[in-house]
């Protein structure tokens, strides 16, 4: 419901979320430690402890705060999520039992309860309404294994989105996981009038325990299987002017993030057949994609996608404005090496260490790409407007958001390079 109010998507809100956390946790102790070493000075710690129910109260709260705080660490809340995911729940639920009866209505405390009870209720029902009123009960995902690392959820579905958006997905009798929803990056754009294809939500996901390792391991025993989802958004996306309005368009996307770029990609090649269509001579952005990932599948699985949007749309061309640099990150296997080839896969050339399919402006390198300098040619073009769309770990969107940053401040002091630079990012580890 915020994120429907303030346009803000929740990756952003989940950041504020988590440091007021933090600020009620330091002030949780500001508040209990001048109590505990005024009661131990004067020497009745243990009256007042076994007389008074709001100190042992206000203590259990305070463990249960604790562990929240500490177990939404990063490094622990990655290692352990399917666990602190359960447990979450239930340690918020201990924290505002015993901090309610902490504070025994005291300066009417309690109204503020009812206040904040009032507001989850709402912020709780809104997706629900949302889902049943708006999408319904009767989607159902289909799901693929495309690769060893990348699990394809397709949804047909008649509704319209932006690329960048997300959709929050509940799949039905998944056992405890069909009361959670989770949220996945919309990997295609929905269909215009000429096409001769179907409306779908196509997601790309890179399988991890829980929920997704669940549906990877059934999608590899029964290909194409499909459960009933529940859907709620879109949410989030470009904010401002869509980026097909700047000059230039950098695409980042790493990691279990490279389906972010599809969408991008797909809305420059429509517009640029509708352009060439009706003779239309404005000029077109620059798309530049920069990918990197351990699946070494993923060229196939990427331009497979790409030719099927071209295929339904009648795209004959690819513009030479597209480029696509795809960077495997893993080691080469056996097979990677053989001079044997295989007739599914496609069409390549090998130059050195770059591959270029040639169907699609799909260049394919080994190694990791040099993010900064990247981000700093296509900002350092003198006179354009830049947009960046990034999606991946945190230690790469630090790398684009620093030179962006860079970059913006060049504007404001009217140093050469662009004139304008918007950034959209997204975490995904």
């Amino acid at each position: 419901m915020i994120a429907s109010l303030t346009g803000v998507s929740h990756e952003r809100l989940i950041v504020f979320h988590n440091w007021v956390g933090w600020a009620m946790f330091v002030l949780a102790l500001v508040h209990t430690f001048p109590f505990i070493i005024f009661h131990i000075w004067k020497g009745d710690m243990v009256t007042v402890w076994n007389t008074s129910v709001v100190y042992w109260t206000g203590v259990v709260a305070l463990l249960a705060q604790a562990y929240l705080q500490i177990f939404s660490l990063r490094f622990i809340r990655d290692r352990f999520y399917e666990f602190f995911k359960a447990t979450h729940y239930i340690a918020a639920l201990v924290f505002l039992v015993f901090f309610f009866i902490h504070c025994d209505f005291r300066l009417t405390s309690w109204d503020y309860f009812i206040a904040a009870g009032v507001l989850y209720t709402l912020a709780f029902l809104y997706p629900q309404i949302r889902t049943y009123f708006e999408f319904g009960l009767s989607h159902r995902a289909s799901f693929i294994m495309v690769s060893d690392l990348a699990l394809k959820v397709t949804i047909p579905i008649d509704t319209t989105w932006q690329p960048g958006q997300h959709m929050f997905l509940r799949f039905v009798h998944m056992g405890a996981h069909a009361f959670t929803a989770h949220p996945f990056t919309i990997c295609s754009v929905p269909v215009t009038g000429d096409s001769t294809g179907q409306t779908k939500l196509t997601f790309y996901v890179q399988p991890r325990c829980g929920l997704t390792g669940r549906l990877a391991k059934a999608a590899t025993q029964r290909p194409g299987f499909s459960v009933r989802v529940l859907l709620d958004g879109p949410y989030g996306g470009v904010r401002g002017r869509p980026l097909y309005t700047y000059d230039h368009v950098l695409i980042v996307a790493c990691g279990a993030g490279a389906g972010l770029s599809l969408p991008f990609v797909m809305e420059s090649l429509l517009r640029s057949a509708w352009q060439a269509k009706t003779e239309n001579k404005k000029p077109t952005s620059k798309i530049q994609v920069v990918i990197a990932a351990r699946d070494a599948q993923l060229v196939r699985w990427y331009e497979e996608a790409l030719l099927e949007y071209m295929e339904e749309n009648c795209i004959e061309t690819v513009p030479e404005d597209v480029v696509i640099s795809v960077y495997r990150t893993s080691r080469p296997d056996s097979k990677t090496n053989s001079t044997s080839k295989d007739p599914e896969q496609p069409d390549e050339k090998n130059d050195g260490d770059q591959v270029v399919v040639k169907r699609l402006p799909i260049n394919v390198f080994s190694g990791r790409p040099d993010i900064t300098a990247a981000v700093r040619e296509a900002t350092l073009q003198q006179g354009v407007s830049v947009g960046i769309a990034a999606c991946g770990p945190g230690e790469v969107l630090k790398l684009v958001q620093d030179e962006a940053a860079a970059a913006q401040l060049r504007v404001l002091g009217s140093q050469q390079g662009a004139r304008e630079v918007y950034l959209h990012s997204e975490v995904f580890s």
